[in-house]
């Protein structure tokens, strides 16, 4: 199952859906999609390619709160 894990306003906030994710948060503290399958398709590979970038606007959204 996936796990993401946000510092917001000095809580810790656990989401197991992407979709849940939240707009705003002070840090991202674990990040941890489903992995993926042995058995796999070229969508799962598709959908593990999205995984970075969705990391990487997280991040960028983090340092823009920082600053």
């Amino acid at each position: 199952m996936a796990e993401f894990v946000f510092k917001i306003d000095g809580e810790l906030v656990t989401i197991t859906a992407w979709e849940d994710v939240p707009e705003k948060f002070d840090h991202v503290i674990k990040f941890e999609p489903d992995p993926i399958p042995d058995e796999h398709t070229e969508e799962d590979h598709a959908e593990m390619a999205l995984w970075n970038t969705r990391l990487q606007e997280l991040m960028e959204k983090e340092r823009a709160r920082s600053n």
